[in-house]
């Protein structure tokens, strides 16, 4: 399955060489591509479900795609999945190493496995290379592979603290987090940040309200890594790009507004660039362009700071003052995408 034109606001095309997963952790409950699996079980598309499935039929799309894009690798799956041979991934990091106009983002809960694959995929690839000078290479190797943007899914502290210092010991030219489904609050460590540059001409600015000032962030950034370390390769520990957003889709639990607030903060504080996807499903019931009894609609709840989710408003007097916010379901596109007034649709450089 290949989608030219992705409706993923983060991307530009879907590339799913692999299709089938498994859950490993809450931000899969309600999986989006299990329920496409399953309801298309059986087709010439899903023929296992949603069981893990190789597509070698599919490596070679990408090659085909004339137009430089962003490509979302596997969007129907997990690329590290246990049940995906290392040479057959080995084969999709060819196919990428080959295309070097696109932008590939890989997104894995698999954490681990990626972290201990990547050495092995760098030693098959440089040994397809020494192959390939003997006849026409299509592009000279170079590691990590510049257009591959690796990232890890993160829907809360837990999480967070599991799997980012993973994917910065992992290397990447772009390492990012994916924080959808936002399932709780999430603190980025600072050793997880680039040190900031300070610069008292645009420190006034450096509250993320530009696209300018976000580029000089992103400047400061790969500085301050240079800064860091004598050797010209991407040093491990710093995050360069953050996607969150709420749940959308049957089932869709709602968003504390405040966790989107509190990563986008630390972001534009650390000059990472912040990609907000969307509210999700709910949005604070004030916002909502009708609001519906509290009492009786099955559409309206209160979410506390710590995740939990209550239905009535008998916990009201209490729950504002504990920071409790009070959500109305509308469905994702009433929801929209705007953070506090505007949208964040910032990319790494």
């Amino acid at each position: 399955m290949a989608v030219a034109n992705s409706r993923i606001e983060w991307t530009e095309s879907t590339w799913s060489p692999v299709t089938g997963c498994e859950k490993v952790s809450p931000g899969c409950d309600n999986c989006y591509a299990e329920g496409i699996a399953r309801r298309f079980a059986g087709s010439k598309a899903f023929p296992n479900g949603f069981g893990v499935t190789l597509r070698p039929e599919r490596l070679d799309q990408p090659l085909r795609w004339k137009r430089p894009r962003r490509i979302f690798v596997n969007s129907m799956s997990d690329l590290f999945h246990d049940a995906v041979p290392d040479e057959y991934i080995v084969q999709v990091f060819a196919r990428m190493w080959w295309s070097p106009r696109h932008t590939f983002q890989i997104l894995t809960k698999r954490h681990g496995r990626m972290h201990s694959l990547l050495p092995r995929i760098e030693e098959h690839l440089r040994a397809m290379a020494d192959d390939l000078t003997l006849v026409d290479a299509p592009t000279p190797l170079t590691w990590p592979l510049p257009n591959v943007h690796l990232g890890v899914s993160v829907e809360n502290q837990k999480w967070a603290d599991i799997r980012i210092p993973t994917l910065l010991d992992t290397p990447a030219a772009v390492r990012w987090i994916s924080a959808e489904p936002l399932l709780g609050l999430v603190k980025l460590d600072p050793a997880w940040l680039a040190p900031p540059i300070a610069c008292p001409r645009t420190a006034a600015t450096l509250g993320g309200n530009s696209e300018s000032t976000a580029a000089f962030a992103q400047l400061a950034r790969a500085v301050a890594r240079r800064l860091t370390s004598e050797s010209t390769e991407p040093v491990p520990g710093f995050l360069d790009w953050c996607v969150a957003g709420g749940e959308s889709g049957p089932g869709a639990r709602p968003m504390h507004p405040d966790w989107a607030r509190s990563l986008r903060d630390q972001c534009v504080q650390s000059g990472i660039p912040f990609y907000f996807k969307q509210n999700g499903e709910w949005i604070r019931r004030r916002d909502a362009e009708t609001w519906e009894d509290p009492w009786t609609s099955p559409r309206v709840r209160w979410v506390a700071p710590d995740g939990s989710v209550h239905e009535h408003g008998a916990y009201a007097g209490e729950g504002r003052s504990q920071g409790w916010v009070q959500v109305q379901r509308v469905g994702k596109k009433a929801a929209g995408r705007e953070l506090d007034g505007r949208t964040w649709d910032q990319f790494p450089a």
